[in-house]
């Protein structure tokens, strides 16, 4: 079981750091090139560009529950919570057929 997770190719691993705008201020996030190819992903599907999905989502979340503490830590469990949904969405489809 373990070799499905250790033989995974060291790219998906590798940390990125990108700049961006939040709130109109200039910051830099890492995070592993998996998190940044699912956040392209959700941005994709949303209609916007990664940077602008990231801006929006730490303005609504700042707007919900004030500053986040590790908002780097926030964007690697809405990675979670997409796939989360994604995998559910795709049950309920092959539930349906």
């Amino acid at each position: 079981m373990c070799h499905v997770f250790a033989g995974q190719d060291p790219e998906r691993y590798a940390s990125q750091t990108r700049r961006l705008r939040l709130n109109g201020q200039s910051t830099s996030i890492r995070l592993e090139n998996s998190f940044w190819a699912i956040l392209d992903q959700i941005a994709a599907s949303e209609g916007v560009t990664t940077p602008h999905f990231i801006s929006t989502l730490h303005s609504e979340v700042i707007e919900l529950r004030g500053e986040p503490k590790n908002f780097t830590s926030l964007l690697r469990c809405a990675c979670l919570k997409f796939l989360e949904i994604s995998s559910n969405q795709h049950a309920a489809s092959i539930a349906a057929e």
